[in-house]
């Protein structure tokens, strides 16, 4: 046990004895009186203290240098634009088609480390492709085990080396065209009005583009989302999947493809879902190749809700990184400027009955919009 505290409220976990209390070392969150009741208490407490570890100390050992101390002050949450993701077309996970010689488990290793528009639904069911993944099955589904666990003790999860080398490059040079074609666009808020185009660019100053991932331009790009797909339909089928087993996920937004050029680029501390629009999971996807934070900046700081205050998680935009966290207040985080051109894309999936209410709530404001609009005079 470390060093004796001065106690008032505090009680020993197994006596609840208020004299002479020492923390855990370990959690440095519960309480004991001695090292005896300490032991008696330890097959009682282990869980709890290996949870509470989890969320601060184990992180570290997770997920290594991405867990550092809080170093910047909590700067305003912004949300993400709900008329972005509103007027972005739900997707289905289906298999997208690609077409690839080789074998994907070749190359395969992972580490878990209101302007209001209708779209159309479409089920997250199969359908026929062109091509199948070549993931073993064991593979796929120890993948999905991490994402389950991560998110459940650390609301993110890491994977690395998510598509190889060689199909990595092509899901950049899909971006690099896509970019070429002047279809990015600067990205929006939620709430926009009266602020000129140049202060909304101190809160948000990417560039962005939604694909389908089966243009003919993106067919790589429709490969990555396919595989993503896979994990989280599977992920949220499995058995104690604990909580990602609260969510009904059958549908999805297109394909963010968003670019940061350079230049101090920036996206301050927003939270993805702050209004309950039906998204539950943010997918990130990096294509930036050789990519050093020291040189580039742009790294991606999370400051997930339970996790110790003085903890936060910077993740690095590294070349074929797949990471995964929950899209609402839970997890606020920030992209910090980037001097080199920065690459991502993003996916965000739906919550079944949340999304539902959300399109409820809006056709009903839209209802009434049209309601208060004057008749034209005849």
């Amino acid at each position: 046990m470390s060093s004796q505290i001065d106690c008032d409220r505090s009680v020993c976990n197994f006596c609840k004895s208020c004299e002479n209390l020492s923390r855990c070392a370990r959690c440095k969150v519960t309480f004991y009186c001695s090292k005896e009741h300490q032991k008696k208490d330890w097959k009682k407490h282990k869980h709890t203290c290996r949870e509470i570890v989890g969320l601060g100390n184990s992180v570290e050992a997770k997920y290594g240098n991405t867990v550092h101390n809080r170093a910047s002050a909590p700067l305003p949450v912004e949300g993400s634009s709900e008329s972005e993701i509103l007027c972005a077309v739900d997707e289905t996970l289906t298999d997208n088609h690609c077409d690839e010689k080789n074998s994907v488990d070749n190359n395969l290793k992972y580490k878990s480390s209101m302007a209001i528009k209708y779209f159309p639904e479409i089920s997250l069911t199969s359908s026929g492709a062109l091509f199948e993944h070549h993931i073993e099955d064991d593979v796929l589904e120890e993948m999905c085990k991490n994402i389950v666990q991560d998110l459940n003790y650390y609301g993110l999860c890491v994977l690395d080396n998510f598509l190889g080398f060689e199909i990595g490059q092509k899901v950049l040079a899909e971006v690099l065209k896509i970019k070429g074609m002047g279809a990015l666009r600067d990205g929006q808020l939620v709430s926009s009005k009266g602020k000129a185009k140049e202060d909304l660019k101190t809160i948000r100053s990417d560039q962005i583009c939604w694909v389908h991932g089966k243009e003919e331009y993106s067919k790589h790009i429709g490969y990555l989302i396919n595989k993503v797909d896979k994990l989280i339909t599977r992920a949220n089928k499995m058995e104690n999947n604990g909580k990602l087993g609260k969510y009904n996920i059958n549908n999805r937004t297109k394909a963010m493809v968003a670019c940061y050029p350079g230049s101090g680029t920036h996206y301050v501390k927003h939270v993805d879902n702050p209004n309950r629009d039906g998204r539950c999971i943010t997918a990130i996807y990096y294509p930036n190749l050789n990519w050093d934070v020291r040189r580039c900046g742009g790294l991606l700081r999370i400051f997930p809700e339970g996790w110790r205050e003085d903890k936060v998680a910077d993740i690095e935009p590294l070349f074929d990184r797949l990471i995964f966290f929950w899209s609402d207040r839970r997890n606020p985080h920030e992209v910090q400027p980037a001097f080199e051109t920065r690459y991502a894309i993003t996916l965000w999936y739906f919550d079944a009955a949340e999304r539902e209410e959300a399109l409820r709530r809006f056709e009903e404001a839209r209802r009434g919009q049209l309601e208060k609009s004057p008749t034209p005079s005849t």
